[in-house]
């Protein structure tokens, strides 16, 4: 018998897991920039940084700073230390993860450094997940960052350059987001709050298209979001009224359009309940952002405030949450390489 086919065995389908034992979100908090607090949600973030320098003398610095403060936050709102924690699993969009190697030194918490562009979150969150469920680890930290001007200078042109944005473009969120991963439930702010567990995980697949366009993310991370949804209602046998919002994480207006296509398709409507993190977090009318926000903080903060929020006051019980990523490089974009993409879908409940 297939090791999938075992009753005991937690996978599910060809690549989804359903936890035996859900981990709980005990704690999440969220560290963000002065745009993003200008922004829709602003009101809900921990803290709104006013300062994109943070007092530092560098961008990556800066973002370094905001994954500390982060880090902070959550384990002030968990009532827990740095040694309570058994695992950190993190990443940012920065070369060789430095903005959480420095962001996140000061903890002394082992660390898994990971890299799935801005899917980033849902990628560990779903390792943490598997660790606590596994038996592997009582307390798990996932946390990851990003920020406006360190991806400029990264990815595209420096801020002084002054270069135009096309509309398809999008505006990389500055902010950190974290949450705390435990087999057992956590101290609540609030009786009347749900406790919020990760039931399953469906892990993506490299999706590539043929996209070139590093200035159109949501067109080249669409097809990765619809793969792994689709997959996950094939996996478990569902279909997309399952779930109260099915959250993609910054696909824009061009990516959200794409995916709710690709899907209809293949006969799943998905449009009264999907939301992308990336056109909830800024004003489309009044902030200047063309398509919608991107980086891995935009999927973090927005889950670590406003989802984490609507699920505590059960406005939504089963969210889908699919952080979203376009996995290119300065190297890869330069040799004229397509932008594959990424997403990893991450299910979490109230109860």
């Amino acid at each position: 018998m297939a090791d999938n086919e075992n009753k005991n065995s937690k996978m599910v389908g060809k690549q989804s897991i359903q936890f035996a034992n859900p981990p709980y979100i005990i704690a999440a908090a969220s560290i963000a920039g002065k745009k993003e607090g200008e922004g829709p949600l602003g009101t809900m973030f921990d803290t709104v940084e006013e300062d994109s320098l943070v007092g530092k003398d560098s961008w990556e610095e800066a973002e370094s700073e905001f994954m500390k403060k982060a880090s902070q936050k959550v384990l002030q709102k968990a009532g827990l230390k740095s040694s309570d924690i058994r695992y950190l699993v993190g990443g940012d969009l920065l070369g060789q993860l430095i903005a959480t190697s420095f962001g996140v030194e000061d903890l002394s918490v082992p660390l898994f450094g990971i890299y799935g562009a801005c899917s980033t979150m849902g990628e560990a969150m779903s390792i943490g997940a598997i660790l606590v469920d596994g038996g592997y680890a009582d307390n798990v930290l996932a946390i990851t960052s990003s920020h406006f001007a360190g991806a400029e200078k990264q990815f595209r042109f420096p801020l002084d350059y002054g270069n135009q944005r096309p509309y398809a473009a999008s505006w990389t969120v500055t902010g950190s987001g974290a949450v705390i991963i435990s087999p057992q439930k956590g101290k609540k702010q609030n009786e009347s709050d749900a406790d919020i567990v990760i039931t399953g995980i469906t892990t993506g697949k490299i999706v590539d298209y043929g996209i070139k366009d590093s200035m159109n993310m949501g067109a080249a991370m669409a097809p990765a979001a619809f793969e792994t949804i689709m997959q996950n209602f094939i996996d478990l046998g569902i279909q997309p009224d399952y779930y109260d919002k099915i959250i993609t994480g910054d696909l824009g207006y061009v990516g959200k359009n794409i995916l709710v296509d690709l899907l209809k398709e293949k006969g799943y409507d998905i449009s009264n309940n999907h939301m992308d993190c990336g056109i909830e977090i800024f004003d489309k009318d009044t902030q200047d952002t063309h398509a919608g926000g991107s980086g891995c903080g935009c999927s973090a903060i927005t889950f670590s405030s406003y989802i984490i929020n609507q699920m505590k006051s059960r406005t939504w019980n089963k969210v889908l949450f699919v952080p979203t990523g376009a996995l290119l490089s300065q190297v890869s974009f330069n040799e004229g390489n397509a932008v594959p993409g990424i997403a990893h879908a991450v299910m979490v409940e109230a109860r």
